[in-house]
């Protein structure tokens, strides 16, 4: 992509949202991706705050902590006790909804920080297949990777069950 002159300046759409702020620090083994956070996410400033969403409860299996049950900061501390960290490939998009396939304007976070920011990190799961399409660029940067199946309401395909199944190969 040409990087735009004085002349000609980048113009962004007016309606761009911007997503959260990644929860990492220097101790985390793991990361969970997704691709962008929903409504209800953007609407409360908290990860996967649609209660419906599986990831909480998936979180909490793995780990063996109450997660859905503990105020969001307690979430997030609980997780990077266990050594995991959440954040998004896209730091700003333009979609109205929630779904993926209603992302425009996508602009990816910037990850060439990432191995300062977390030196430790060695596994990067993600959260679905939009946020999984970026695995490749993840690999080739050292990091071992595996696509998970989305913990949205709506990736009915399989149940609870089968997702954390999948899912435990984010800490094995």
């Amino acid at each position: 992509m040409p990087v735009p002159s004085p002349a000609s300046p980048l113009v962004l759409p007016p309606d761009l949202q911007q997503g959260l702020a990644p929860v990492i620090d220097r101790h985390i083994r793991v990361l969970v991706l997704g691709s962008f956070p929903g409504e209800a996410s953007l609407a409360a400033q908290q990860y996967y705050a649609h209660p419906r969403n599986q990831f909480w409860p998936l979180l909490g299996a793995l780990t063996g902590e109450p997660l859905p049950d503990l105020p969001y900061a307690d979430r997030l501390a609980r997780l990077l006790s266990h050594g995991i960290g959440v954040w998004d490939v896209l730091g700003a998009c333009v979609r109205e909804g929630s779904l993926d396939s209603n992302i425009r304007h996508a602009q990816a976070n910037d990850f060439v920080r990432l191995k300062a920011l977390a030196p430790a990190l060695r596994r990067v799961g993600f959260n679905g297949g939009t946020s999984g399409r970026f695995a490749a660029q993840f690999e080739a940067a050292g990091y071992e990777t595996v696509v998970l199946p989305s913990s949205s309401p709506a990736h009915a395909a399989r149940n609870f069950e089968q997702k954390l199944a999948l899912w435990r190969a984010l800490l094995n």
